[in-house]
């Protein structure tokens, strides 16, 4: 008796596997296509930077830029090899969210007022319990942004693979990771906890669950100012279901949960004696200027083609608005390739009409709006590949288009070479966004 109790208790763990539904197996393979491929982007940074520390001159343009932006307290603070791993992602805008993971926003705030409070309020509480100091906030910034990656995949794929099937699912994810925008997913950034949010709210929106698409509203909104645009797919979806005699009239005192992560943001900032409206403020100092989406387009494509010229003519000319700020020609070929990325993106705005819920379509075309609105001088477009990272539905659009025509494969390796070209670029303290 007791040896066939033994063999029950072996079989038992086995028959729990086969008895799992099939979707909780699937995402097994999801967290490892998140994961594999934030250490092919980490890996191609960290020989980037290696590279660049071993050739550049004092004088290059990475170097100066090290010499400017970073802060090797911050973001090496080990003072030994686990510097060599954990430094290579750590750069720009991460700074800053280390800053204010370690300084708090204060009664000055300046330019960290433009950087929104939960993802770096998190990485403090995270760091005080993996031993407090610079190095345990630096690790539990990964440590945030990887969890945040993988949970917001995870979500992405139950979306797609209930409404599509499991191969349009998959793609969806893979292109998800492979985008060049996702560079930034698994770096010391809000990206991954933005996307994350964002993905929750919709999900739970599509159930119906209303409250609960709100409060996630709220944390994106705490996360990334644009999250606050998640009212708007979230009203349309109160409004069918109210139509539909689902939801009451009152349930719409739901959406006041979004802006409300703004809200706390403004009170953040009164309480520790900073204007409470310092990150509307602070928006000049990052050369931002509110035109519309017309006019942003408009100013896009003037600059893209001032680019062409010049990098035709190999002219060092300042022509962009008369500002200089930087090699006139590398600023040049910014614009050309990120009015690419605006081309890709109104192409794959284009492609995911009818192919994802209008729900999610209609918070990419607002994110997109709001993007192209408050162009930057003289890169009207800047850190836009960065913005459309977390839009997934269209990476869900685009995997429905893709397979229909059989373009899978195309679509995910163009995706893939630009993404690690940025990954080089930024790992060498090359501005990208």
């Amino acid at each position: 008796m007791a040896l066939q109790a033994r063999a029950a208790g072996r079989r038992r763990p086995a028959q729990a596997r086969r008895a799992l539904p099939p979707i909780d197996r699937e995402l097994a393979w999801v967290v490892a296509v998140a994961l594999a491929s934030r250490l092919a982007v980490w890996a191609v940074a960290a020989f980037a930077a290696l590279l660049a520390a071993g050739s550049e001159s004092p004088g290059s343009i990475g170097r100066q830029n090290e010499l400017r932006f970073d802060d090797p307290r911050l973001t090496h603070p080990f003072g030994s090899g686990v510097d060599l791993a954990v430094a290579p992602m750590a750069r720009w805008y991460a700074v800053w969210y280390l800053r204010i993971a370690g300084e708090g926003y204060g009664a000055d705030p300046g330019l960290k007022a433009a950087f929104f409070p939960l993802y770096p309020l998190l990485v403090r509480a995270l760091g005080i319990v993996l031993g407090g100091g610079p190095g345990g906030r630096l690790i539990a910034s990964y440590a945030i942004a990887l969890f945040a990656f993988v949970a917001a995949a995870c979500v992405v794929y139950r979306l797609v693979r209930e409404r599509r099937d499991r191969a349009t699912a998959r793609l969806a994810i893979v292109l998800l990771c492979a985008f060049p925008g996702s560079l930034w997913f698994g770096a010391p950034y809000a990206e991954s906890l933005f996307l994350a949010a964002a993905a929750a709210s919709l999900a739970w929106a599509l159930q119906g669950r209303l409250w609960l698409a709100a409060a996630a509203g709220g944390l994106a909104a705490a996360t990334r100012p644009v999250g606050v645009l998640l009212v708007l797919p979230l009203a349309l979806v109160w409004w069918q279901r109210w139509r539909a005699g689902s939801a009451l009239t009152w349930h719409a005192l739901a959406l006041l949960l979004v802006p409300a992560g703004i809200a706390a943001f403004a009170v953040l900032l009164a309480a520790g004696g900073a204007p409470a409206l310092a990150f509307v403020d602070v928006q000049s100092a990052w050369a931002r200027q509110t035109v519309g989406p017309l006019a942003g387009v408009w100013r896009a494509f003037e600059a893209a083609w001032l680019g062409v010229r010049q990098l035709a003519s190999g002219s060092r000319e300042v022509v962009y608005f008369g500002l200089a700020a930087g090699d006139p020609l590398r600023i040049a070929a910014m614009n050309v390739m990120l009015f690419a990325f605006l081309l890709a993106a109104l192409g794959a705005m284009a492609v995911s009409w009818r192919r994802v819920p209008v729900a999610l379509w209609l918070w990419a075309l607002a994110v997109l709006a709001f993007a192209l609105s408050v162009p930057a001088v003289p890169q009207p477009l800047m850190s836009l590949p960065r913005f459309l990272g977390p839009l997934f539905p269209l990476a869900w659009g685009v995997a429905v288009w893709a397979r229909e025509r059989r373009a899978d494969a195309a679509v995910v390796v163009s995706a893939a070479v630009v993404l690690g070209a940025f990954a080089a670029l930024y790992g060498s303290w090359n501005w990208i966004g």
